[in-house]
């Protein structure tokens, strides 16, 4: 079996039903984990070589990206990397990462995104000045969510 407990199951379920996406397929070692709105789950163990990749998910969460018709603040969106809950300060009562205003660099830790109790650092991927904070703070973000707007230096 795999290091997965039955808490991460279930974190992974509650992300996928608060998410756009109808289905979930997760292959980490030899466990695969199949997740279908409705459908329930399926776990097995799979005698094969570890997959490259830790997950395989739909890319019909497109949409979610398209839902920023127009940046209010202006600027380039930055889109969450990955499904899960968008928190803009390292802890809570600290502060912010950015703030709109703050001119960041390709690699400025903008927030971060937890996932199954991990937390995975963003960066803002281009030198600008943050215009606007669109996903709000301890909200679940889905994959291609605009998180922030940064005007282009």
């Amino acid at each position: 079996m795999s290091g997965l407990t039955r808490s991460d199951i279930d974190d992974i379920i509650r992300l996928v039903e608060a998410s756009n996406f109808d289905e979930l397929r997760l292959e980490m070692g030899d466990v695969k984990i199949e997740l279908r709105r409705g459908g329930g789950v399926t776990m097995q163990d799979v005698p094969q070589a570890p997959v490259a990749a830790p997950a395989a998910v739909k890319q019909e969460a497109a949409p979610a990206a398209a839902k920023s018709e127009t940046p209010a603040g202006g600027g380039k969106d930055v889109p969450s990397p990955l499904l899960g809950t968008f928190y803009h300060a390292p802890k809570p009562g600290a502060d912010p990462f950015v703030k709109p205003g703050d001119e960041v660099k390709t690699d400025t830790v903008i927030g971060i995104i937890e996932v199954m109790k991990l937390m995975n650092s963003v960066p803002a991927g281009i030198d600008g000045i943050v215009t606007e904070m669109v996903a709000p703070n301890g909200e679940l973000v889905e994959h291609g969510e605009t998180l922030i707007r940064i005007k282009p230096l």
